[in-house]
């Protein structure tokens, strides 16, 4: 049994190209946003309400091999862990700058799997926008 345990799974839309990157010391990884949507039926007007939330993935090592061909529309399932990064900005508040810590939040992938269109799914009609690299920092 494990103390703690930090495990995403997720299956969704690719938003946007994967996009690949080097790191300093050259090691290669794939950043991609995926689409995932919820709903509910609202009980006072009786109609579907929907939600899509985008999740900003990163991999590295094997999975950024998997992840680096993806394009928009491409339906996957990721495994992995949630992360966070935190960073200083500027923010002007009441007409005075002041620092603030921002926090945000990825999927580090540990498992990337690129799956078969759903039968119920005929045409990926997203809400909103993919996340990207302003969005995310």
């Amino acid at each position: 049994m494990a103390l703690y345990e930090n495990k995403v799974t997720l299956k969704g839309y690719v938003g946007k190209d994967a996009e690949n990157f080097a790191t300093k010391h050259q090691n290669t990884f794939t950043v991609l946003s995926l689409a995932t949507k919820s709903g509910y039926k609202d009980k006072q007007t009786d109609k579907w309400v929907n939600h899509t939330e985008w999740h900003r993935v990163v991999a590295f090592g094997t999975p950024a091999r998997y992840a680096k061909d993806l394009k928009k529309g491409d339906y996957v399932e990721i495994e992995g862990e949630l992360r966070s990064t935190e960073r200083e900005a500027e923010v002007v508040k009441d007409g005075k700058r002041t620092k603030s810590k921002l926090r945000s939040w990825e999927i580090r992938a540990i498992l990337v799997k690129k799956l078969a269109h759903p039968e119920s799914s005929q045409e990926v009609n997203l809400d909103a926008e993919p996340i990207t690299e302003d969005d995310a920092a």
